[in-house]
């Protein structure tokens, strides 16, 4: 099933967010600083990551021997279904310290957020990454705004998108630029879909399967698009990318990344437009590239090219 925009806010709730992440970058001396300097900023925040992470079989028993009843039930709950946790007593981070560092990373950011964010600090004295101590809309506000910071300080506010701009319109950029920022592969193609100047798009899928009598097929777990893309083309709504469907020849079949490939796009005006599609699997998930050929300047990006 296709997710919802985890990081959609009100412009108003936007503009607040962004501007306290980024009194948190000027106090951590973060800016232009690669990797985004993750460590300095929850100094800045005078926040600490547990030494020993609380997902931990051992450390959750440890852990919950000082803790209120009421409190111990809250973490067993939480931690089948999270992978960070603020305590807003001990101005406390857990993370799960099983996945890639790059996930660590946005993860740590998050917690911050709720710990550097007023409303948030206050409301919990103890928060967890779930719904189930909140009022859901509160806690999907709650979640939005701790995404939104996160995202923020990680790709150091406009700077991914101006790197990006300056780089080649393909798959490899928000490959490499993930590495520059210090962040999931993931979390860098989502940025350089929304932030793009020209008319692209990103489809997020899940890894490939075989479904009987159906071939390959790669369920939508979410969509990106630019501004211009949206304007153009509007908000895809494709639940899944089978062989027979426009993207479907892009799919990685038994390799890591493909060729660029010529495919065609409707707009909304019901007009075809000739794109490019390129992709890359990241094991966790397939990305897709989908971009308007017309933003090419040098039709050489249309030649066979061979990817190690």
């Amino acid at each position: 099933m296709t997710k919802i925009d985890d990081s959609k806010l009100d412009p108003d709730d936007r503009r607040a967010i962004e501007e306290r992440a980024k009194r948190l970058l000027d106090r951590a001396s973060a800016w232009g600083r690669f990797p985004t300097p993750i460590d300095d900023i929850l100094s800045a925040a005078q926040v600490t990551v547990a030494p020993t992470s609380i997902f931990d079989p051992g450390a959750i028993l440890a852990y919950l021997r000082g803790k209120a009843a009421s409190t111990a039930s809250l973490v067993k709950k939480a931690l089948s279904k999270v992978f960070g946790l603020y305590d807003a007593h001990e101005n406390l981070i857990h993370i799960d310290n099983t996945l890639t560092v790059s996930k660590q990373n946005f993860l740590k950011l998050h917690e911050t957020a709720h710990h550097d964010i007023p409303t948030h600090r206050k409301t919990f004295r103890f928060f967890e990454d779930c719904d189930q101590t909140l009022d859901p809309q509160i806690a999907d506000q709650f979640e939005r705004e701790a995404n939104n910071f996160a995202r923020f300080a990680l790709f150091q506010g406009g700077s991914y998108a101006l790197m990006a701009a300056d780089c080649a319109l393909e798959i490899k950029t928000p490959i490499r630029l993930a590495k520059t920022f210090g962040a999931s592969i993931y979390a860098s193609a989502r940025e350089f879909a929304r932030t793009h100047h020209r008319v692209c798009a990103i489809y997020v899928l899940e890894p490939i399967e075989f479904v009987e009598g159906h071939g390959a097929r790669a369920l939508v777990r979410r969509i990106e698009t630019s501004p211009s893309f949206a304007i153009q083309f509007g908000r895809p709504v494709d639940v899944a990318i089978t062989l027979d469907h426009p993207l479907g020849k892009a799919l990685p079949i038994g390799r890591k990344m493909t060729r660029p490939v010529v495919v065609t796009m409707v707009d909304r005006n019901g007009t075809q437009h000739e794109c490019i599609a390129e992709a890359f699997d990241t094991t966790f998930n397939v990305l897709i590239l989908v971009y308007s050929a017309a933003a090419l300047s040098d039709a050489s990006k249309l030649m066979p090219v061979e990817f190690t």
